[in-house]
């Protein structure tokens, strides 16, 4: 750092001061080692012959403002021998002389004004000849590339940073320089007087070994090692002691001269020339900290800042704005249960004491019994307040300060808007009838094309027909077995019923309603020829003896296994059966005007429950225990597998549409499949508590009714939309209860009324009932 004119003038008018100053010299308990060190080419004046500055010269002010005063400047002149040896005897001198020596200036004396003058004025000489552009080499400097060569990161960085100035400009002044913040550097206090600094001589044994060093303050203790080395550089020998300066010389390159020059390369420019983009770099710094643009330093607020954890969420304040920030949980305000004085109704009675004591902590409403006392002096101090204070501390302490990110979403939000069940109007809301004369649980119905007629079979081995609209039973045809499944014939031009029980299916024609379609049938059946070459079948077809005839059996299939369903194919030639076993005929097809059978499956995979086919398509489901495959009929291939995502299906309908297909379970789910979105259930309900038994849909209303062993039978609005865009609406409307739970068993099987919005059911307390 360059310092100021006045701090320069002041220095020179301290220079008589020094020169006056006395010489003392005191025996020391190794006098001629002083005498050696004194005789230190280091601090004899041989830098020139007669003493002058001429080889030590310095920059000029114009030629330091180039360099910003970031260049060194040089080492500093030299004077007079005289000056020289007086500054040698007083000691402050010696120790500035050897420390500051390594630092690139020689031992310093008090310049004279004119010296002063000439270091101004005179300015480096630059090399003519040399290439490089170096600056001359001066005569008593030594070289400065050894200045961070010691330095060690590990060790207090304890050199004074002023820069490369003449220590005596600060003679007179309490500072010692300027920081890089352009604050002054103040000197060490020593306000020890010459004859402090005499005494202490004579006191202290190591004062010969003592050097100061002006340019950090401090005192320091040259050590046997130093002096060694001393001694060693003053006979002119090598610093180092291992040095051996006599080892025989290695020819590293060969005595013969080479055709080709290890390196011919030409110095490149920017080793000699400093770089211009650097200096611009350092010229650009210097004049944004001149204008005050860059802060070198930022002054630190000394004062300590302090945050309140558990303020209160104020918007302004730091923890207000942070998103992350948890407020304090506040503490219920005191109530009267709290008061010293607490109305009577608030205190415990015996009773109440004796079961708050008996409470677990965690259960207590309150964690302390109320007390009433005459007055505010007479309320001893609380027992547990420490131990509460605790455990406060602890809450606060111990709180999580991890938001967890909650939605705020409203309940209701989350309730699907569906539309008001009065909207959906009309569906069965009552019970109407009861048709009642089965003896044993009705395992089945089935409805007439025309909506007139009923079929039921029951585990009492009889098939009943009710007219609907009465609760009447029109016939009663006894079988062989308890009927498991029933199924009249859609096509309303023949008036045909198949029943399942025990190993056969048989078809009957109830000769019910109107003489021309059972007289159509009667041709149909009667008509039948026997081919010549009969095909071996699954099956067995029979016609009935005459005493079975006359009670309507117009058929009889006899099948290897039990059958447990029977279903219509919608054209009402073709009809199903189902034989729930692991062999390969689970399921078979039947032609009733050819009396024809086949096994449609080479192989089954799973246990078959229940089969449909498509209401217009030439489709086929099979519903296995767990999952629902489509056939195409015509391709004879699979074309889908649903996964009915529940553990076993009881029973399944196919929308009329054809599109949609719900499954019924006995782990208590209806599963509704849309054919066109994907192989997983649309939507699964759960509105029953036990096992589904059955399930349907009715063929007009947009309208699903699900039969279950808890006793009701829920229906359900599902509309399907045109738009495949748009997905089905589907809206449970309405319970229906009536049917008794017996052993367990509740409602068995479901069905809709073809053209009325009325829902019929069977139970498993022998009772049939229609809602409506």
């Amino acid at each position: 750092m360059l310092t100021s004119k006045t701090e320069r003038s002041g220095n020179m008018r301290g220079k008589a001061k020094s020169e006056t100053t006395y010489k003392l010299k005191r025996p020391a308990p190794n006098e001629e080692a002083v005498h050696e060190i004194e005789q230190l080419p280091l601090f004899n004046d041989e830098a020139g012959p007669d003493g002058s500055d001429e080889g030590d010269e310095d920059l000029t002010d114009s030629e330091e403002s180039v360099y910003s005063g970031l260049e060194d400047s040089g080492s500093d002149s030299e004077d007079d021998d005289e000056e020289e040896e007086a500054e040698m005897n007083s000691s402050a001198e010696v120790k500035s002389g050897i420390e500051t020596a390594p630092q690139g200036q020689g031992a310093i004396g008090m310049p004279s004004k004119q010296q002063l003058k000439s270091k101004k004025s005179t300015s480096k000489k630059v090399n003519a000849g040399g290439e490089n552009g170096e600056l001359e080499k001066q005569p008593g400097c030594p070289a400065l590339g050894g200045e961070y060569e010691e330095d060690s990161s590990d060790e207090e960085d304890i050199r004074n940073t002023v820069g490369n100035i003449p220590m005596e400009w600060y003679k007179d002044y309490p500072h010692i320089g300027y920081d890089l913040d352009g604050k002054k550097i103040f000197k060490p206090i020593r306000n020890k007087d010459e004859l402090d600094e005499f005494l202490e001589k004579m006191d202290n044994p190591d004062y010969w070994r003592t050097v100061h060093d002006k340019k950090t303050g401090s005192d320091i203790r040259l050590t046997n090692e130093q002096i060694n080395l001393v001694h060693r550089l003053q006979k002119g020998q090598f610093g180092d002691v291992s040095f051996n300066q006599y080892e025989p010389s290695i020819d590293f390159f060969s005595h013969e001269t080479m055709i080709h020059p290890v390196t011919n390369r030409p110095e490149h420019k920017r080793s000699f020339i400093p770089s211009l983009i650097e200096k611009e770099k350092v010229s650009r710094l210097v004049h944004a900290i001149k204008m005050g643009w860059i802060k070198p330093r930022k002054p630190k607020d000394s004062t300590p800042q302090y945050y309140d954890l558990w303020a209160k969420e104020d918007p302004n304040s730091i923890l207000g704005r942070h998103k992350m920030h948890v407020p304090a949980p506040k503490l219920k305000l005191p109530g009267h249960e709290e008061s010293y004085n607490p109305p009577p109704e608030y205190l415990l009675t015996e009773e109440e004491k004796l079961a708050w004591e008996q409470q677990e902590a965690e259960e207590r409403k309150l964690n302390f019994i109320p007390q009433k006392y005459s007055c505010l002096r007479a309320v001893p101090a609380f027992q547990r307040f420490i131990h509460e204070r605790f455990e406060r501390c602890l809450d606060l302490y111990l709180c999580p300060r991890q938001r967890k990110m909650r939605v705020n979403v409203d309940p209701e939000d989350l309730i699907p808007k569906l539309p008001k069940p009065k909207d959906l109007q009309p569906f069965p809301t009552t019970q109407s009838l009861v048709y009642r004369g089965h003896t044993n649980l009705v395992r089945c119905i089935s409805l007439s094309p025309c909506g007139q007629w009923l079929a039921s079979g029951s585990d009492d081995c009889t098939v009943r027909f009710w007219e609907v609209s009465s609760a009447r039973c029109m016939k009663t045809v006894e079988v062989e077995g308890a009927v498991k499944s029933i199924a009249w014939n859609p096509n309303p031009a023949l008036s045909l019923v198949a029943a399942s029980l025990e190993r056969c299916v048989v078809v009957l024609n109830p000769g019910m309603g109107d003489i021309l379609v059972s007289s159509v049938t009667e041709q149909l059946i009667s008509s039948y020829v026997e081919p010549e070459e009969e095909k071996t079948q699954a099956v067995q077809w029979v016609i009935p003896e005459t005493e079975t005839s006359e009670k309507g059996v117009r058929l009889i299939i006899r099948h290897p296994k039990s059958v447990k369903q029977v279903t219509w194919h919608g054209k009402g030639d073709y009809l199903a059966s189902v034989m729930p076993d692991n062999g390969n005929t689970q399921v078979l097809i039947h032609q009733l005007s050819k009396r024809r059978s086949q096994n449609p499956f080479r192989k089954n995979k799973g246990l078959v429950q229940c089969v449909a086919f498509h209401p217009s398509r030439p489709a086929f489901f099979v519903a296995t225990q767990r999952y629902v495959r489509v056939y195409n009929l015509i391709k004879q291939e699979l074309t889908k597998k649903l996964l009915a995502n529940c553990k076993w299906v009881s029973s399944m309908a196919i929308h009329p549409g054809g599109d949609n297909v719900i499954c019924g379970s006995y782990d208590s789910r209806l599963t509704w499949f849309d054919l066109d979105l994907s192989t997983k259930p649309y939507k699964v309900l759960r509105h029953h508590k036990k096992a589904l038994r059955g399930v349907a849909f009715h063929k007009s209303y947009p309208l699903f009714a699900s039969a279950s062993d808890d006793g009701t039978v829920i229906v359900c609005h599902g509309t399907v939309y045109n738009d495949l865009l748009q997905n089905p609406l589907i809206v449970p409307v309405k319970v229906l209860k009536g049917h008794e739970i017996t052993r367990d068993l509740g409602v068995l099987d479901v069905a809709f009324h073809p053209t009325q919005p009325w829902v019929f059911s069977s139970g498993a307390d022998s009772t049939i009932r229609l809602f409506t």
